[in-house]
């Protein structure tokens, strides 16, 4: 057996175990915060900087936990390479910008994060690049926003915060057949329940400051696809200075040893509180895949056996009620995929920068709240949740 045929949870577990000449092997990476490295002669300092020979010589180009992370990450999305960034917005701008120029096109997802959502909107016209946002669950919609001048279809395999799952395998098949790339931020779902590039995905994103790492304490994004792509990204992420720092690096190596333990009671707990959610008279609607009510129902059965992994939202009568009564409990956190479960108001947070008009059309509503639902003792959770709504309600 090759270590090419282990779970996930193993590959995880040992992310960063590297065989050493040493006698003797520290059993966890060790934090090399060195901003520079010195080379014996001029041959050995080409050889790294052309690439020829693996090896650290700069901060800014990668350090050398930052590559462990990087040969990580390509494993477990199953991709060629990968590219660590200091932000999931900075891998992403690294992504598109390393196969887009000028005149070019993009088709995107409308309910794509709200921050993607502004840099494709606002940012990348004023690079002369474009960009048309359809429903990616519409398929023909897709297919007619394609332009010969498209180069790149951007989509999250699992929406934030409506939980919409696109059919990335249809959308890989129809980019491809126009001569563009599939580009899929896996961020909500992370590759120990979802890995796009086995579905057809030529580019797939994360913020690492999520499920990755998973305790609120680390930051940076990744891109992972083929040699070739991650080279070009590389190149742009480095001129525009977007290094990942090796301590972040060295903290997503520690999260990762437990993704796959953790995304399984992620699944677990949040489809028990959707399900809760989902037949009380408080809440108006639940958006969450495991729910026989969700649009996309059986093809996120179909994508995602192993689950769906800790995020659903709710529109629930008097929201503001709601928080009020978990306050000291379900912490009000503008972020997600942390082990303890949080509350998140998309309308004022992640989707602010979209138009009101926009938000609305997309069901983001003031009463939607997001739940990134932890691994908490599933009773526990469940108490409190149905104790904050009686609150509400009476």
């Amino acid at each position: 057996m090759t270590p090419a045929d282990y779970d996930l949870t193993t590959l995880a577990a040992r992310a960063g175990e590297e065989a050493r000449p040493n006698a003797s092997v520290p059993l966890a990476e060790p934090i090399y915060q060195s901003t520079v490295y010195a080379f014996p002669d001029l041959d050995a300092l080409e050889r790294s900087m052309t690439g020829e020979e693996a090896s650290s010589f700069y901060y800014r180009n990668g350090t050398p936990n930052a590559g462990t992370l990087e040969r990580v990450l390509a494993t477990l999305e199953g991709t060629e390479a990968a590219l660590v960034a200091g932000s999931g917005m900075a891998a992403i701008s690294a992504a598109l910008l390393g196969v887009l120029k000028s005149g070019d096109h993009i088709v995107a997802d409308a309910r794509v994060y709200g921050v993607t959502y502004a840099l494709l909107a606002e940012e990348l016209p004023r690079l002369g690049i474009t960009t048309s946002f359809v429903d990616a669950c519409d398929l023909g919609a897709v297919e007619a926003a394609f332009r010969p001048e498209t180069r790149v279809l951007h989509v999250e395999s699992l929406t934030n915060p409506l939980m919409t799952v696109p059919d990335v395998p249809r959308l890989a098949d129809l980019a491809h057949a126009r001569g563009a790339l599939l580009s899929v931020d896996n961020t909500f779902a992370s590759p120990a329940v979802f890995r796009p590039a086995t579905h057809g995905a030529d580019l797939v994103t994360h913020s690492v400051s999520k499920y990755l790492s998973g305790h609120s304490n680390a930051f940076g994004g990744v891109v992972c696809g083929t040699t070739d792509l991650i080279a070009s990204a590389r190149t742009r992420l480095t001129r525009l200075g977007g290094t990942m720092s090796a301590f972040d690096a060295w903290m997503t190596l520690q999260g990762l040893k437990t993704l796959g333990l953790r995304m399984r009671a992620h699944s677990g707990n949040a489809q028990a509180v959707a399900d809760v959610l989902a037949n009380h008279p408080r809440v108006r609607a639940v958006y969450h895949p495991g729910l026989s009510s969700h649009p996309q129902f059986e093809r996120a059965q179909e994508l995602f056996p192993n689950g769906f992994g800790g995020m659903l939202s709710a529109d629930i009568e008097d929201a503001p009620a709601f928080v009020r009564a978990l306050a000291g409990r379900i912490p009000l956190a503008p972020s997600l995929a942390d082990v303890v479960t949080t509350l998140s108001w998309p309308w004022g947070t992640s989707h602010r920068a979209l138009p009101e008009a926009e938000r609305r059309r997309l069901g983001i509503t003031p009463n939607l709240l997001r739940l990134s639902v932890g691994i908490e003792d599933i009773g526990d959770l469940l108490t409190e949740i149905e104790g904050a709504l009686e609150v509400g309600r009476a």
